[in-house]
């Protein structure tokens, strides 16, 4: 009797994880066509400012964190795809200062060509990761697709409204801290392509599959009011959105960003998503590259999946000391200062490994 042969998940996706989303300036013009929602009584946070989830007042004053987030597989192994996606969509609500509270899955699947039991073993990777977090996966909704599976979740959070971590409260003088390496994009890529090492593998999956409960509950104890997750539109492109809602500009120290293992040497050899290639375009017209490599542009703009924090803060020994207390790795990477909105400005060169 023949035994079926692995299925190879990331040989059906289009895109590595969050690299599968719209670019920003594709995103852009699609809410430009669209134009701004109506104003609604309660709404603390919505699309406006580019944050990362949305924000509703409750009638006892504490906010209500909503967010969403699916995506292509990034891995072979369903059970890690799952608990990739899961840990991705909580992020959200963490990203924004909140404390998840319940979830939904959200499932799109091939059932002619893709077993159910896959499935289930994705699906138990999300719960995995959710009850991680003290968060009960309560139902969901699923479709069939033609050939490529979808997975994600609904998150649903509480938050303290006075203590949102924002896009739009970074100020000049503050300093920007980072709470994972990156370097996701290359190595999930590297993987689709069969050409990433064990190592490398073993690092993304690890760093993808930590919560960012930790940093999130440091941040907001030290009062910490300007954050962001770093996901689909890579470090730079999510620190440029954070510039432009808050009014300034940034600088950042190349020599100081974490990369994974290989990351850099992958990027040289142009094992890169296209929605890599599609944020590096957006960002170069409001970023000064100063000496760094087209190379190390694009690990600087590696669409990530399930990334760190990315914090500006006033304090930058009170929360870095705060993060390592907690058992958060941290990293000062640059500052916030006056300028144009949305300019960055990179100074030094990535480490090689």
């Amino acid at each position: 009797m023949a035994v079926a042969e692995p299925v190879r998940l990331t040989s059906l996706s289009h895109g590595a994880g969050c690299a599968c989303k719209l670019g920003p300036s594709q995103l852009a013009e699609v809410l430009d066509l669209l134009g701004p929602s109506l104003p609604a009584k309660g709404v603390v946070v919505s699309e406006g400012s580019g944050d990362d989830a949305a924000v509703y007042r409750l009638p006892d004053g504490s906010g209500l964190v909503v967010t969403i987030d699916f995506f292509t597989p990034l891995v072979d192994d369903a059970h890690d795809w799952g608990r990739i996606a899961a840990a991705n969509a909580l992020s959200d609500v963490y990203a924004m200062g909140g404390t998840p509270t319940l979830a939904l899955n959200v499932v799109g699947w091939p059932v002619d060509t893709l077993p159910l039991a896959l499935l289930a073993d994705v699906l138990r990777g999300g719960r995995a990761i959710a009850e991680e977090a003290g968060v009960p996966v309560i139902g969901g909704h699923t479709i069939t697709t033609e050939k490529e599976p979808l997975y994600g979740m609904v998150a649903v959070g509480v938050a303290d409204i006075e203590r949102l971590l924002r896009n739009t409260a970074a100020r000049p003088g503050m300093d920007l801290v980072l709470t994972k390496p990156i370097g996701v994009g290359m190595i999930t890529t590297a993987a689709k392509r069969g050409v990433a090492s064990a190592e490398q593998l073993d690092a993304a999956v690890a760093t993808m599959t930590t919560l960012n409960a930790a940093a999130s509950r440091a941040a907001v104890a030290r009062g910490v009011g300007a954050g962001t997750d770093v996901t689909g539109f890579g470090l730079l492109g999510h620190l440029r959105t954070m510039l432009a809602a808050s009014g300034c500009a940034a600088t950042i120290d190349a020599a100081g960003v974490p990369l994974l293992p290989g990351a850099l040497d992958l990027a040289q050899r142009d094992v890169v998503a296209s929605g890599t290639k599609r944020n590096h375009a957006w960002l170069s017209p409001t970023t000064d590259w100063g000496s760094t490599t087209v190379p190390e542009q694009l690990v600087l703009a590696d669409a990530q999946t399930s990334g760190g924090l990315l914090l500006a803060t006033e304090h930058p020994d009170d929360i870095v000391e705060a993060l390592q207390t907690a058992g958060v790795d941290v990293w000062r990477i640059g500052a916030v200062v006056d300028g144009a909105p949305g300019r960055v400005g990179v100074s030094g060169r990535l480490a090689t490994d």
